[in-house]
């Protein structure tokens, strides 16, 4: 079902168009002139518009050139009795998707419609994948397990996926907070519309209020063209904001609008688009304590936190470890092409009693390595990090308070701590580089050139 905005001067072509787009199973808004259609376009989005050209005292072209400035993606389709090639061009750099003359026939303008929403659809489509390449890979696509922490998690969900509360989700790097976001929006009734994520704490501080609600051409430099923000590209769908605390101020308090009014302003915009995306946010942080100390709006916080869902790291929940492992196994030895490895007893050991900082994302990351390193069809104790073994824990950094007789390079041996403590983190954080960089207690920018003097993967 599309939603559509049909402007004519004519109460019977209104009443027609009105008539066939219902049948066909749209959501129709009818408007008779240019106020009437431009006060519609800027209280809420449409997929579609369908205008006649002469309109009284406005013009289609008027309608169009709102269309194409406030929402590009909204396709038009201009119908007129009074065709002129001057018009037909000009409308069409304007950006209308068709032109219809009248009287048309029923099927054709039936044709003309179809493809002009399946236009929109590839639109709105791609720029969610856009969005979604460079994500990391999502260690796993459910919530696993039969602990009690995480029976209680799923009985949580089956209330809340079916409403359109806003959802805070808690708890550390690496428990699956963005697959209890997509299981709330499987589990609900918006599962056939977009479900769109975003990182706040990977996009730079200048640019979130952009991605988050659009801006329009020439607003800033570089805004060479209008955009949707995310909330728009969302639709009726679901907006994940994952490290909900790390948005920096002046973008709280445009998200607080968003949550209390439905409604969001491009930047450069002048005009308010009601938004209906349910809100899903989450975080590794005590936003209490954020709160407390200055750097989250309180009010922002209890309008995010009407529901909270606390993950349970992988130490409070041992006994579902054994499930990880099987999963882990079979699609690391897939995606290798080998056969499934076993894990001999002492191995299975050692997996099930490691503590995993990292928790599922860091137990993901072990097993695949185990599984690239482990020869014949045999995971034993030796495929497994020192870490995990107990093997040379500690040793990068106390290796530093004994000194060799004859004297050392300072600036090699703290490199060699360093790089040590960099490779360390990221082991803990799963390679996400954001969450080895708050580990460290550094800022992303430090962090990155540290990788980069050291060589350590790709900075980015």
């Amino acid at each position: 079902m599309a939603s559509i905005l049909v402007v004519d001067d004519e109460r019977s072509m209104r009443e027609l168009l009105e008539i066939l787009l219902q049948n066909a199973g749209h959501e129709v808004t009818t408007e008779g002139d240019t106020a009437g259609a431009l006060a519609r376009l800027a209280a809420g989005a449409f997929d579609l518009v369908i205008t006649d050209l002469r309109l009284g005292r406005g013009s289609g072209l008027d309608i169009l050139r709102s269309v194409k400035s406030s929402a590009p993606a909204t396709e038009v389709i201009m119908v007129t009795a009074f065709a002129t090639t001057e018009n037909a061009i000009q409308a069409m750099k304007l950006g209308a998707y068709d032109y219809v003359l009248k009287p048309f026939k029923v099927e054709e303008l039936k044709i003309v419609v179809a493809k002009a929403l399946e236009r929109r659809a590839l639109v709105a489509e791609n720029r969610v994948l856009r969005h979604r390449v460079g994500e990391r890979r999502h260690v796993t696509d459910e919530i696993l397990g039969q602990s009690p922490a995480i029976q209680e998690v799923r009985a949580l969900l089956d209330k809340v996926a079916p409403t359109r509360t806003t959802v805070l989700i808690t708890g550390e790097s690496g428990t699956g907070k963005e697959v209890v976001a997509r299981t709330i929006h499987e589990k609900g009734n918006r599962r056939d519309q977009p479900f769109v994520a975003i990182n706040c704490g990977a996009i730079p501080e200048g640019l979130i209020e952009s991605e988050l609600f659009g801006h329009e051409r020439g607003s800033f430099t570089g805004a060479t063209d209008a955009k949707p923000g995310l909330f728009e590209v969302a639709g009726s769908g679901t907006l994940f904001l994952d490290e909900i605390g790390e948005v920096p101020p002046h973008v709280q308090v445009k998200l607080l609008r968003a949550l209390q009014d439905r409604k969001i302003r491009r930047v450069g915009g002048s005009t308010d688009l009601l938004v209906a995306a349910r809100i899903v946010a989450a975080t590794n942080r005590d936003l209490l304590d954020e709160v407390k100390a200055g750097r989250f709006r309180e009010d922002l916080y209890y309008r995010l936190n009407v529901i909270q869902v606390r993950m349970p790291p992988l130490r409070e929940r041992r006994a579902d470890i054994p499930l990880f492992l099987d999963l882990f196994l079979r699609r690391f030895a897939e995606e290798q092409g080998r056969t499934v490895p076993a894990l001999d007893p002492e191995a299975e050991r050692l997996l099930a009693e490691h503590d995993y900082p990292g928790n599922v994302r860091e137990l993901a990351n072990v097993v695949e390595r185990a599984v690239t390193l482990c020869d014949g069809q045999l995971v034993d104790a030796g495929c497994l990090p020192g870490a995990l073994r107990g093997a040379g824990a500690g040793t990068s950094t106390e290796a530093a308070t004994g000194l060799p007789d004859e004297g050392l390079d300072l600036q090699a041996h703290l490199d060699a701590i360093e790089r040590s403590i960099i490779e360390e983190a990221l082991r803990r954080t799963g390679g996400v580089k954001t969450d080895a960089a708050k580990w460290l207690r550094l800022t992303f920018r430090s962090f990155r050139y540290r990788l980069a003097k050291f060589g350590i993967g790709s900075p980015d």
